[in-house]
C-alpha cells in the first residue's frame, strides 16, 4: 500500500514535466521549416552576386551582355584575367603590396594602443574611467563617411594631408573604438587575482599586461586583427579621399577605380579586376571565420 501511494503521488509531478518537454520539442520542430527557409533566402541573396562575379570574370563581353547567369563551358577563357593581372592601367596586383603594408601597420599600432587602454579601463572602477569607455563606444555609432571632411581639415592643419602617415593615423583612430570595446569585455573575464599575484612578484602594470594578461587575450586579439584587416582591405572612401592620385599610392580598391573608371562599359575589364580584389579577403575570411566567432563569444559570458 505504501508503494502504491508513493507511485500515485509521483505521477502528477512527472506528467507535467514530460508534457512541457513535448510541447517545447513540437515548437522547435514547427519553427525549423521557417528557420531553414530564412537561411535559404539569405544564402541566395549572398551567393548570387558572388556567382555573377566569378562566372563573368571568364566570359567575353557579348556573353556577359546576352546571358550573365549562363556558364558557357566552351566560351570560358583566362585571357581577360591574364590581361587584368598584367595591365599597367589597373595595377591591382601592385596595389596588393601597399594594401598589405597598410593593413599590417594599422593592426600593429591598433594593438599597441588599444591593449593598454582597454586594460586600464577594465581594471578601474572609477566613474570617469567608465565615461572614457562610453566616449570610445560613441565612435562606433558615427559613420566613417560623415567625419571624412573634418579629418581632411585636421590633417591639413598638422601637415599630414595627402600622405600615407595621415591615412594610417585615420585608420588607426577608426579601428580603436571597436578594438577597445572587445578587449575590455575580454579582460573583465580574466580574474583580478592574476594581477595581484604579479604585483606581489614585483611586476609593474605594463609588465603585468604585456607578459601575463596579453597572452591570455589571444582569442580577442585574433578577432580584432581579422575584423580590422578585412575593413582596411575593403575600404575605398578613406584612401580615395585622403590620398590623391598625385601621391602615387593606390590600395586595391582605389587601383580598381582608377583603372576601370575610364573603361566602365568594358565588362571584361571590370569583372576580372573585381574578382582579383575580393578573392584574397574572401579566402582569408573563410579560413579565419571560426576565430572570429570564438573571439566574439569568449568574452560574452563572465566566468
Amino acid at each position: 500500500m505504501v508503494v502504491l501511494e508513493a507511485e500515485v503521488r509521483e505521477k502528477p509531478e512527472t506528467l507535467p514535466a514530460r508534457s512541457g518537454k513535448v510541447r517545447r520539442t513540437e515548437r522547435k520542430e514547427a519553427r525549423s521549416p521557417v528557420r531553414w527557409a530564412l537561411l535559404g533566402v539569405l544564402f541566395v541573396v549572398m551567393i548570387v552576386p558572388v556567382y555573377l562575379l566569378v562566372v563573368n570574370a571568364f566570359k567575353s563581353q557579348q556573353d556577359i551582355l546576352d546571358n550573365p547567369f549562363s556558364i558557357p563551358l566552351s566560351g570560358l577563357t583566362f585571357e581577360h584575367m591574364s590581361a587584368a593581372i598584367s595591365s599597367p592601367q589597373f595595377n591591382v596586383i601592385g596595389g596588393y603590396g601597399f594594401t598589405l603594408f597598410l593593413v599590417v601597420l594599422v593592426d600593429v599600432l591598433c594593438i599597441l594602443l588599444a591593449g593598454p587602454a582597454a586594460y586600464a579601463i577594465a581594471r578601474s572602477l572609477k566613474r570617469r574611467t567608465q565615461l572614457v569607455l562610453l566616449y570610445f563606444l560613441a565612435g562606433t555609432f558615427i559613420p566613417g563617411a560623415a567625419v571624412i571632411i573634418p579629418v581632411i581639415y585636421v590633417l591639413r592643419e598638422v601637415g599630414l594631408a595627402n600622405t600615407v602617415t595621415g591615412l594610417v593615423a585615420h585608420d588607426v583612430a577608426s579601428t580603436l573604438p571597436v578594438s577597445i570595446f572587445l578587449f575590455v569585455g575580454f579582460i573583465r573575464t580574466i580574474p583580478v587575482d592574476i594581477d595581484h599575484a604579479a604585483t606581489i612578484d614585483g611586476a609593474g602594470r605594463y609588465r603585468t599586461f604585456w607578459s601575463i594578461i596579453f597572452p591570455l587575450m589571444r582569442p580577442a586579439v585574433v578577432t580584432v586583427l581579422i575584423l580590422n584587416s578585412i575593413g582596411i582591405w575593403n575600404d575605398f572612401v578613406s584612401p580615395q579621399i585622403l590620398l590623391s592620385p598625385s601621391s602615387g599610392h593606390y590600395t586595391v580598391t582605389t587601383a580598381i577605380y582608377a583603372g576601370i573608371s575610364q573603361y566602365s562599359t568594358d565588362l571584361t575589364k571590370v569583372f576580372p579586376n573585381l574578382l582579383l580584389a575580393i578573392a584574397p579577403v574572401v579566402i582569408f575570411f573563410i579560413y579565419m571565420q571560426r576565430h572570429i566567432i570564438s573571439g566574439l563569444t569568449v568574452g560574452a559570458v563572465k566566468g
